[in-house]
C-alpha cells in the first residue's frame, strides 16, 4: 500500500512541480515523507535506508522546490528515481523499478495558482 501511495504522490509531485504548481508539489513531498515515516514504524529494518534516501534525495528536492529552480528539481527528481531503483534493486527486489507516467493526472489542476 505504501509503495503505490508514494509513487502516486511522486507523480503528482513531479508533475504539479513542472506545471509551476510549487506548492501542490511541496505539499505532495511532505505526503511522502508521512508515508516513509509510516513505512519506518511498520517496517523497521528499512529505516537507515528510507532517512539515508530522504537526506541524499528528498532534501535536495525540498530545496528545488522551495527555490522554484525547476532545472535543479528535475535533475533531483531523476536521480532519485535512480536510487530508488538501486535500492530496491540491493534490498533484493529489482524487480521493483519506478517510472514517471508519461502524462499528468487529468483529475488535478496542477498549473500555477491556488495560493490561499
Amino acid at each position: 500500500r505504501l509503495m503505490g501511495e508514494i509513487a502516486h504522490r511522486y507523480s503528482l509531485m513531479y508533475y504539479a512541480c513542472r506545471g509551476g504548481n510549487w506548492e501542490l508539489g511541496y505539499h505532495e513531498l511532505k505526503e511522502i515523507r508521512a508515508a516513509f515515516r509510516i513505512a519506518m514504524t511498520t517496517r523497521p529494518k528499512y529505516t537507515a535506508e528510507l532517512e539515508a534516501f530522504d537526506r541524499e534525495h528528498l532534501a535536495p528536492i525540498e530545496k528545488a522546490i522551495t527555490g522554484r529552480d525547476g532545472e535543479a528539481f528535475t535533475m533531483a527528481v531523476q536521480r532519485s528515481i535512480a536510487a530508488s531503483d538501486e535500492a530496491h534493486r540491493r534490498l533484493g527486489y529489482p524487480f521493483v523499478r519506478y517510472r514517471l507516467p508519461n502524462q499528468p493526472p487529468d483529475y488535478l489542476d496542477l498549473g500555477p495558482g491556488g495560493e490561499p
